[in-house]
């Protein structure tokens, strides 16, 4: 069992997401390949570990007692891991693709991080989801992370931080807004082709309404783009000048007092960004430590 501590690692992450379904998601594996593993454990200590409930999963004795070893080699394992990297003396550039949002605001913040942990220099390339993921089939980048699955044969997809699209503007605005209030403001729009254009659009069709009747201002390839549009607007305009955004890129400006946000009454529009790697290099030493250290701050 513990020359195959993969299947120890589905196991802790069953009990942390406390989910067969959410579990696979995280690991990367289909729900029937986390079955399958969890079964492998119990039939091996011939011992029940887990009872699937309704509203989760809960641990027997025997799953207490073996998810305290797990969590314990899993940590020992970790810090071994960072000592073998300082054995492998390769110097190179560590390439990560990562969507706009992702990768002008919330990867920089792990950067050095990820730096030390893999004695190399990191390189960050920022574009849409489905041409990061081109790049990384064509090997010109080691890792991906992106704000939405572009699903492709011979690609390892993990899920990694939750995100939500909110409406914000330089102006105050009603924090729950009605269909009506959306036609009352100006619109920076993202581009068709990007996925906060598509999300937003399902859930305007949803609440019934058509974003024909918006008043545009501008159609805009970058988050930067439109925040800082948004941030430079006429503060003192009869109409409030808005667009939807990942709370991830605006947050900051949002505690400074420089934007204000709101969301769609009864609605809250949620999805998560991926981590993604080439199947073949599943097992690399380098993609597997930035991998690990990434799916450690899923909660940021």
């Amino acid at each position: 069992m513990l020359k195959d501590f993969a299947k120890l690692q589905t196991f802790i992450m069953v009990i942390k997401e406390k989910s067969f379904s959410k579990a696979s998601a995280k690991l990367g594996i289909s729900q029937p390949a986390v079955t399958q593993q969890i079964k492998f454990i119990e039939d091996y200590l011939d011992t029940k570990i887990v009872d699937r409930k309704k509203n989760g999963i809960l641990l027997t004795k025997e799953g207490e007692d073996l998810y305290r070893i797990a969590t314990r080699l899993e940590k020992a394992i970790t810090n071994s891991e960072k000592e073998l990297l300082k054995i492998i003396n390769k110097e190179f550039t560590f390439i990560m693709g990562a969507s706009f949002a992702i990768g002008n605001y919330v990867l920089p913040n792990y950067l050095s991080e990820i730096k030390k942990r893999i004695n190399n220099e990191v390189y960050i390339h920022v574009d849409l989801s489905a041409a990061i993921i081109d790049e990384l089939e064509d090997k010109k980048i080691d890792l991906a992370l992106i704000e939405s699955p572009e699903f492709r044969d011979g690609v390892i997809y993990r899920e990694w931080v939750e995100d939500e699209l909110v409406v914000f503007s330089n102006q105050e605005i009603p924090k729950h807004l009605k269909a009506e209030d959306l036609v009352e403001f100006d619109w920076v729009c993202r581009n068709e082709t990007s996925h906060t254009r598509k999300l937003t659009s399902e859930v305007f069709e949803e609440i019934g309404v058509n974003c024909a009747s918006f008043n545009v201002l501008a159609v805009l390839a970058s988050s930067t783009a439109i925040k800082e549009t948004i941030l430079n607007a006429d503060k003192n305009a009869q109409r409030p000048l808005v667009s939807i955004m990942s709370r991830h890129v605006i947050q900051a400006d949002i505690a400074a007092g420089r934007l204000y946000e709101a969301r769609i009454k009864n609605y809250k529009i949620e999805r998560k960004f991926y981590i993604a790697y080439l199947k073949e290099r599943k097992h690399d030493a380098f993609v597997d430590n930035v991998v690990n250290y990434l799916l450690s701050l899923h909660k940021v």
